[in-house]
């Protein structure tokens, strides 16, 4: 097409940049241990010894979720000392996080047992 209408085209180009935003969320939360994580800190920051209390894995395995959900945007980190503190940054993929899981809790309520 010769003539395209840039409006049109201005639109598509959005719409792909939303999907390409979501698809990046979606990725980021498609780990179960980053889902424990966000879930832990929903509650107030803590440092990675509290959430290794809470969430069973390994030392470096929590420091590269952690990383992930950092360089994500998800969670933001302060430091006291030697400690590390994460807490949630990003409210929108708690709420994601929170719908989806309890759509699936209910479901999953629902089954035929």
């Amino acid at each position: 097409m010769v003539n395209a209408d840039p409006a049109k085209t201005d639109a598509a180009l959005e719409a792909d940049e939303v999907f390409e935003l979501a698809a990046e969320v979606f990725r980021v939360m498609s780990a179960p241990m980053r889902l424990k994580i966000i879930s832990a800190l929903c509650n107030g920051e803590k440092n990675v010894g509290q959430l290794l209390a809470e969430i069973r894995t390994t030392q470096p395995n929590m420091s590269q979720h952690l990383n992930t959900l950092y360089q994500a945007g998800v969670v933001g980190k302060r430091r006291e000392g030697v400690q590390i503190y994460y807490r949630i940054i990003n409210e929108r993929v708690v709420s994601l996080c929170r719908v989806v899981c309890t759509q699936i809790a209910m479901e999953g309520d629902a089954a035929p047992g």
